[in-house]
């Protein structure tokens, strides 16, 4: 047993999420087997570079690290655009629209949930688009749909419009809510990418807090149209670094190199012995590729990257539902942002009224309470996150265990607890900052789940993370448009107490959830590994770790 996570397989198995991640330089380890495996510089140059990069120049592995900071900044600025804020951008304003279209609060609501039913089915075609030919077009369409979207939003006059241009925008949410993920996977090594996922999850979730702080005061000042005129000149920037300064980033990779054998316990004695690794050529020769002009770079189909057929691919995601870890991580992150979704969907409804009497404004103004907690959240975590995983290997002989991830998921608690609190104070009329305060507290218990399960699930499951982020975005969404029908309604009916006393109890049930798949996730992992379905079906892919 390492560190609580039960061992599975046989020594000289190879299992997906465990390799050998750190080595001392004094450890006989490194004598033999893993000489020759590439590491990292600095303090971290007892780390192996998991994945081992190639030769090749155009290995987005081997890109300079500003290259890749700017790449993720580019990125990081699309999923604000697209999808943290394209999302809550109306949120401010549905009481006034609602009076200004004659409408019910719950139809301008639905407005959006088109948009995120969209998003939601868009899944299949980004996982299967991404899969065969890249990242690079679906995220240049997605900047692309979202500047249409906006374009008709600004000129909207009546309620038919405006549905028309948040489905639209809908397009987008897609791409940018899924493929940012693995983006991560493709261009950082597996000590790296905890920061960057916590990047990601800081945009996907602490932004739209952002959003809507800044949209309730330019909807109360300009009005609500002015949202949409913002945001178009955001995109239309957005897309031009895109298209200069964002290659495409999935590469064809041998995994052979990288393929380490995982460390098994021999008996009783908590012993170890380290097997097979495979190492690299020391006498290959140099490699002869031609590294890419800046011009070749810009090309925005760079070929097929799986020989699989497209309607296979657009079937994966569904198929992956059958492996039951990754599934669990798409149930439980997923959750836990519906949960923060719905609470925005009613913060209108519950403060414009007697007797908070909340502007626009007023009511954005509360998100800076989930955005600080969040804020606070993605970067404690962030923090945390590769540092504990280093430790917790080093700890383990050297040996990283994908489930290394997960210990900061208790933190999770705080979601429930910060659920709980705002439903009460709510309906108690409370004071409104410590009902902020309850709403921020639950953003850091959010994080503290979405980027532990992330890293998690592209760590463990990396030849189907792509699947697996988008069967997520799919499930949240749905849920997301399930809510826009009858949040607002049992609100009303009920009080926030039933609606989030519930939320909060699913939410400390999903986190107890994960001591059975740290301790068991190993050994899940060996089952998939050996009964693999994707594999089975020709839909799995080769990326390696």
């Amino acid at each position: 047993m390492g560190l609580g996570v039960l061992d599975a397989g046989s020594p000289g198995m190879i299992i997906p999420g465990t390799v050998v991640l750190a080595v001392d330089d004094s450890a006989s380890l490194s004598d033999s087997s893993v000489i020759n495996l590439k590491r990292g510089t600095g303090k971290h140059r007892d780390i192996i570079l998991i994945p081992q990069p190639s030769d090749d120049p155009n290995d987005p592995l081997n890109w300079p690290y500003y290259q890749k900071l700017m790449i993720v900044v580019i990125i990081v600025l699309g999923g604000c655009g697209c999808a943290a804020v394209n999302g809550p951008l109306l949120n401010p304003s549905v009481f006034v629209m609602s009076l200004e279209f004659k409408r019910p609060i719950a139809d301008i609501t639905v407005a959006s949930g088109y948009q995120l039913l969209l998003a939601g089915a868009m899944g299949p075609f980004v996982s299967a688009t991404a899969r065969k030919y890249g990242k690079r077009p679906l995220f240049i369409f997605s900047s692309l749909a979202c500047l249409i979207g906006t374009i008709v939003g600004s000129f909207s006059t009546n309620y038919d419009t405006l549905l028309a241009a948040r489905i639209v925008q809908g397009v987008s949410i897609a791409a940018y809510e899924s493929l940012s993920f693995t983006l991560c996977g493709d261009i950082f090594f597996v000590h790296e990418r905890g920061l960057y996922v916590s990047v990601m999850s800081f945009t996907m979730t602490c932004v739209s807090s952002l959003s809507s702080v800044v949209g309730g005061k330019l909807s109360n000042d300009l009005g609500w149209h002015y949202l949409f005129h913002i945001l178009n000149v955001f995109i239309g920037f957005q897309l031009l670094l895109l298209f200069f300064f964002v290659p495409e980033t999935c590469y064809r990779r041998n995994p052979e190199p990288t393929t380490v054998l995982q460390a098994v316990a021999e008996d009783e004695k908590d012993q170890t012995a380290m097997t097979e690794v495979y190492n690299v050529n020391d006498n290959q020769a140099p490699s002869q590729i031609p590294k890419k002009t800046f011009w070749q770079s810009l090309a925005i189909f760079t070929g097929s990257y799986t020989d699989e057929s497209l309607i296979r691919l657009f079937l994966a995601p569904l198929i992956s539902c059958l492996n039951l870890a990754a599934l669990w991580t798409v149930v439980i992150t997923g959750a836990v942002v519906s949960f923060y979704v719905g609470v925005a969907y009613v913060t209108a409804q519950l403060f414009a009224p007697p007797p908070y009497n909340l502007s626009p404004a007023g009511v954005g103004y509360m998100s800076i309470g989930p955005f600080v907690g969040g804020v606070l959240g993605c970067l404690i975590a962030g923090a945390l996150m590769d540092p504990l995983t280093i430790w917790l290997s080093k700890r383990n002989g050297g040996v990283y265990e994908a489930e290394f991830r997960l210990p900061l998921v208790a933190v999770g608690v705080l979601c429930g607890a910060g659920l709980m609190a705002f439903g009460s104070l709510s309906e108690g009329h409370g004071n409104i900052y410590v009902i902020c305060f309850a709403w921020g507290l639950a953003l850091v218990g959010i994080t503290f789940i979405i980027v532990p399960c992330s890293a998690y699930a592209i760590d463990a499951f990396r030849s189907i993370s792509d699947e697996v982020f988008i069967l997520n975005i799919m499930f949240k969404n749905f849920l997301f448009y399930a809510y826009s029908y009858f949040i607002n309604n049992w609100t009303a009916a009920s009080g926030p107490v039933p609606v989030f006393y519930t939320f909060g109890g699913i939410s400390f049930g999903l986190v107890a959830t994960t001591a059975i798949v740290y301790v068991f996730g190993k050994r899940y992992r060996v089952f998939w590994h050996r009964h693999n379905i994707m594999a089975k079906f020709g839909m799995e892919g080769s990326l390696a770790m």
